[in-house]
């Protein structure tokens, strides 16, 4: 097994946030930051195997502070050498998919060869509404699930991903669908330029741009690896296995997950796909370790009002619960070995802001000196 950690950017503890205002304050950020940065240099010498954050926007309360996708990225790069820097993910109805294959290339050159990536379809409608890119699309939750609303949405991911994926993976491409054309139809070059004839590919002589590619080419091959944030369903599981995306799976149900990998298994071949088990999807749950249980369930409770203030109103349900010593959390992981013998990646997400720094560091040793070493 190998173990990632997801954060949500969250800046401040529960009495700060509880008091209104946590995101609008620079020292809470600042201190995010610095937090941060402590966490990934420790996760990247003791052995973890990657480190993960979400895109959102306007958050004034406080509670996920993450911004700028490719910044923040570049913030755990900054502070690690080893560490798989998982960005989860662009979310696409706010994104053109053109410009984010262009920055998921340069971010993994930047990066080492170190980038994963998730691309999402956005649930959080206050900022969604306020960044999309196309008048008609909306955020979507078990709101409007399976209304015209979610089945636009997911109709417009797929051919988000679908040019996100081919730009990633061709020198150069065309596309035409119901959202986007790249080139745009009958686009012809204003002036003559030579270059772009001599040297490129995709312009005719006369002008007429016919295809385009972007630039620099990945430097992972064909691609940096593709995870979907946070699915629940089969259908996303399916949706992925298309193009080889890893679903990050949050759940305490190994029945139906089991049921999910072996559905994406079938699914990939399809598509002329071969999934080693285990890697078809990544498990995990919140983590919370600490030296007794007793202390590990006290120290979880900021986390649990978290979620059941923040997550809990999107429609998110509380997903499996690593909470506990290291034996308890072991025990947990044996039986996980047990019923998915060959799972290869397990995400912890960690109560990144809303615990001091010295429970996390804490959490974070404890599972890497006493769990991690009897998985590996």
């Amino acid at each position: 097994m190998r173990f990632s950690l997801f954060m949500y950017c969250t800046v401040g503890r529960r009495a700060e946030l509880e008091a209104g205002m946590a995101g609008r304050k620079p020292e809470l950020y600042q201190r995010m930051l610095d937090e941060i940065a402590e966490y990934v240099r420790f996760a990247d010498d003791a052995g973890y195997f990657g480190f993960g954050h979400p895109e959102h926007h306007l958050q004034i309360e406080g509670f996920e502070i993450s911004n700028d996708p490719k910044l923040m990225s570049m913030w755990l790069g900054r502070h690690s050498k080893r560490l798989r820097v998982i960005t989860c993910g662009f979310v696409s109805t706010t994104h053109n998919p053109l410009r984010v294959a262009e920055d998921i290339a340069t971010m993994d050159h930047m990066l080492g060869g170190r980038f994963g990536v998730g691309l999402v379809r956005g649930y959080q409608a206050r900022w969604v509404e306020n960044f999309k890119i196309r008048g008609e699309l909306n955020a979507v939750g078990p709101w409007n699930k399976d209304q015209p609303a979610d089945v636009a949405n997911r109709e417009y991911f797929g051919e988000f991903v679908d040019i996100v994926v081919k730009a990633l993976s061709s020198e150069t491409f065309s596309h035409r669908g119901k959202y986007w054309s790249f080139p745009p139809e009958g686009m012809v070059n204003p002036h003559e330029h030579p270059v772009y004839v001599k040297y490129g590919q995709g312009v005719a002589p006369d002008m007429r741009v016919n295809e385009i590619g972007i630039a620099p080419r990945p430097l992972q091959t064909p691609h940096p690896p593709l995870y979907g944030g946070f699915a629940a369903s089969m259908r996303t599981a399916l949706f992925w296995a298309k193009y080889g995306g890893k679903p990050i799976v949050l759940t305490d149900n190994l029945d139906f997950y089991g049921q999910l990998c072996r559905g994406y298994t079938v699914e990939a071949e399809k598509h002329g796909r071969t999934i080693k088990n285990g890697q078809q999807a990544a498990w995990g749950g919140i983590f919370v370790c600490a030296p007794t249980d007793a202390e590990a369930r006290e120290w979880a409770k900021d986390m649990m009002w978290f979620w059941n203030s923040w997550a809990t109103p999107f429609g998110q349900g509380v997903p499996e619960l690593l909470i506990g010593s290291p034996d308890t959390i072991s025990r947990r992981l044996d039986e996980v070995k047990r019923l998915l013998p060959d799972q290869d990646e397990v995400v912890l997400l960690i109560p990144q802001g809303l615990h001091d720094r010295r429970q996390i560091l804490t959490s974070l040793e404890l599972m890497a000196t006493k769990v991690m070493p009897r998985f590996v």
